[in-house]
């Protein structure tokens, strides 16, 4: 009886190790699925062509990633992903872009009226979107 007992209990605990091991390898392949770093969009990496324009337009000054920058002379240059904005609508953000003002040069004669309403909704639903 002794035998049958250890048998059984061999059976029974080598079945719960066996599940153990199938359940934390789905748990890891399931984690792996989400990217830690996903939160936030990456316009240098961006392979889309309003990535594109940012990056040979406004990163010369906004920054590669928008953060904005200090000159040497002391003007600052705004931040447009994160904090307090001064445009914050689309219809002041395209004005923006296309008449420029406050140091930045408007882009009128510089982008088509599509390639401004892109930036728009860029700089809105891409870079001003709330983490994940």
């Amino acid at each position: 009886m002794t035998k049958t007992f250890v048998k059984t209990n061999n059976l029974l605990v080598n079945r719960l190790f066996r599940t153990f091991i199938v359940v934390v390898f789905g748990i890891l392949a399931v984690a792996s699925c989400f990217d830690a770093n996903s939160a936030r969009y990456s316009i240098q990496s961006s392979k889309t062509y309003e990535a594109s324009m940012f990056r040979q337009n406004c990163a010369i000054c906004h920054g590669p990633e928008g953060e904005g920058k200090t000159l040497d002379d002391g003007r600052i240059i705004p931040n447009i992903r994160d904090g307090q904005h001064k445009y914050t609508t689309r219809e002041q953000i395209y004005d923006h872009i296309t008449n420029g003002g406050n140091g930045m040069v408007p882009f009128r004669d510089i982008l088509t009226e599509k390639e401004r309403n892109m930036l728009v909704d860029f700089v809105l639903n891409d870079l001003r979107r709330p983490p994940n």
